[in-house]
């Protein structure tokens, strides 16, 4: 059960968080993720992950608001547009994308994991996985929509297309065929997962995105 009442609207496109802080309770935001927030939360900033995230180029840290002298509220946007996601773990752990770190309570441990040279090709070729792990409250999000797999046995998903997975899903990352598919097929790099859990994807990808609009882009005539 949520420790913390709240709120998400505008989904599935645009996503908007709305929390309810406790007094004396603290929230774990992404860094740049807050709308808006009460008069009475103050803020305080630690890195997150240490050297992982700095090597990755993105954001380093997560800021802690702090319901003080009463309750407060906080509205969260998250950098893409999509949906998003509540799930409540239980001395558990769930593996983010590297961009889907949206809030969680205190109490959960939010760290980068290193992958290795060959799984980094997950999730837009990221070397880092964000690892979430504890009791408490966790909200992610997606660019587009989400759907959420039981995953029993294996499970074949392109790279591109994973959010999240609980702990205890083996992966491994190959191509989709040959070179020859990997480069003009369209289709490149999949993660083949083996066990027991719960995998979750996204509708779209940033890069094919990024593909579609580059002949409508602005050029300067000669």
């Amino acid at each position: 059960m949520s420790a913390f009442e709240h709120t998400i609207d505008c989904r599935p496109d645009f996503s908007f968080l709305t929390v309810k802080v406790p007094a004396g309770k603290t929230l774990k935001v992404e860094a740049s993720a807050m709308a808006t927030m009460s008069t009475n939360m103050e803020m305080k900033t630690k890195m997150r992950g240490g050297l992982g995230r700095l090597l990755t180029g993105e954001s380093i840290f997560i800021n802690e608001f702090t319901a003080a002298g009463g309750p407060g509220e906080i509205g969260i946007a998250p950098a893409t547009p999509g949906d998003m996601v509540h799930t409540t773990l239980q001395s558990s752990t769930i593996y983010l994308q590297s961009s889907g770190f949206v809030a969680s309570s205190s109490d959960i441990k939010v760290e980068s994991k290193w992958q290795g040279l060959v799984k980094g090709f997950f999730s837009g070729e990221s070397l880092f996985l964000i690892r979430c792990s504890g009791t408490g409250d966790l909200w992610f999000n997606t660019y587009g929509g989400i759907i959420e797999i039981d995953v029993k046995g294996n499970y074949i998903v392109d790279t591109s297309y994973i959010v999240a997975f609980t702990e205890g899903l083996q992966y491994d990352v190959t191509k989709l065929g040959g070179y020859k598919s990997l480069f003009f097929s369209g289709e490149g790099f999949v993660c083949r997962f083996r066990g027991e859990g719960k995998v979750w994807l996204q509708t779209r990808q940033v890069p094919a995105f990024g593909w579609w609009v580059f002949p409508f882009r602005r050029t300067k005539s000669r």
